[in-house]
């Protein structure tokens, strides 16, 4: 049986696990899964290898999963935690001598063209190397690339329109505070479901641990994982106290599903 591998590269919000100068219990820990870095989502199905959001770790992401090839990378929004390790695109452009789709809504691309206009315009000179990309604008609530439908889910993350996604009964939702009903009617039936918690301080711009199980009892997943995690939320002691099906992700946690 074929089935598509999701693995979660990074599980930690914008600041990363530790904390830089921080002695926190968290921050101190010397439990794997209390080491976090920045979000982001590989999806390997027999065709494609996809990327969600290019974080502030992308390089050391690639290098500690060995990902030799990138089809796609799709963004979820443009803050920073998010496309930071754009750059380092152009190392599979040297390997494989060629460019790298990109998909993004529109404000995403036009922030993208804005912080990394050397990769959209012709470069004044090459020096190392430029990222060479293939920019596609969503407008859609789909996408299909080689073997791979990809719904897109339409959310807020504060005032920021961002986007979530489902393949195959897997859903990922990082970087949000609100995802409306029509959205919510995309992630019924669901055997695994990732969703932004930052920590049980309420947020203007994220969930919540108790927004967040709001959301996993509405839709009712088989599973649920907790992401984008803040040094709030130590992993031991926060699994011990949610509700059976709901855990907290960490860094390298990957499930794969019927294709």
């Amino acid at each position: 049986m074929q089935t598509v591998k999701f693995t979660l590269l990074g599980t930690g919000t914008s600041s990363g696990v530790p904390l830089i100068a921080c002695n926190c219990d968290t921050c101190i820990s010397t439990d794997i899964k209390d080491k976090r870095l920045r979000c982001s989502l590989l999806i390997e199905s027999p065709k494609s290898t996809i990327l969600v959001d290019t974080s502030l770790d992308f390089r050391q992401q690639m290098l500690l999963y060995q990902v030799k090839n990138i089809d796609a990378i799709i963004f979820t929004h443009h803050h920073f935690d998010h496309i930071g390790g754009f750059d380092d695109i152009r190392a599979f452009n040297f390997i494989n001598n060629k460019p790298i789709d990109i998909y993004a809504n529109q404000t995403t691309m036009k922030n993208l063209n804005r912080v990394y206009e050397y990769a959209f315009s012709t470069p004044e000179q090459m020096g190392g190397g430029v990222p060479m990309i293939n920019p596609y604008i969503i407008h859609n609530d789909e996408l299909v690339i080689n073997d791979l439908v990809i719904q897109l889910i339409k959310m807020k993350h504060g005032k920021l329109d961002v986007l979530g996604l489902r393949v195959v009964d897997f859903a990922y939702l990082t970087d949000t505070n609100y995802i409306p009903d029509e959205s919510l009617q995309k992630l019924m039936g669901l055997e695994v479901l990732v969703i932004d918690a930052l920590r049980f301080d309420q947020h203007p711009t994220h969930f919540n641990v108790s927004q967040a199980l709001e959301v996993i009892d509405l839709l009712k997943p088989n599973k649920s994982y907790l992401t984008h995690i803040a040094h709030q939320l130590k992993h031991k002691e926060t699994e011990n106290i949610l509700p059976p099906n709901v855990f907290l992700s960490f860094d390298g946690i990957n499930f794969e599903l019927p294709f």
